[in-house]
């Protein structure tokens, strides 16, 4: 099932949660391709960008990767975002490259990275640079 969220650097299409569990699920597919909807990563990701993405094993992220990830405490809400710090166990802190959205885990605590972003596609094709200086 699909559900769409209206908030900043969430996904279009947000795969939703098995109904009554908190449990943070992995992605569908090894690949994915992801639309990005709003600010919090620009200016290194926009809104309207397609991201490749490949689905993460379980503590195979290091700081500084762009990821996709679930918060438990919203796993519904699937968000481009940063790893700022690895925390205990499969949970990473992770933030917007934009400093004035705060929707990551300054606002939902420690999330899970499901996927690391490989390479926008559209509409300027290339790798992502580390973040911004500031």
């Amino acid at each position: 099932m699909s559900s769409s969220i209206g908030s900043s650097a969430t996904l279009l299409a947000v795969i939703s949660p098995r109904p009554g569990t908190g449990a943070v699920r992995p992605l569908p597919a090894a690949w994915v391709l992801a639309r990005v909807s709003g600010p919090s990563m620009s200016p290194t990701v926009r809104s309207g960008d397609r991201l490749l993405v490949r689905r993460l094993r379980p503590g195979r992220v290091a700081v500084g990767d762009v990821v996709l990830a679930r918060f438990p405490a919203r796993p519904d809400l699937l968000v481009v975002k940063r790893v700022h710090r690895l925390l205990d166990g499969d949970a990473v802190d992770v933030r917007g490259d934009n400093p004035l959205v705060t929707d990551d885990s300054r606002a939902y605590g420690p999330a899970v990275a499901v996927g690391r972003v490989v390479a926008r596609l559209r509409p300027r094709p290339g790798r992502l640079g580390p973040a911004p200086a500031g």
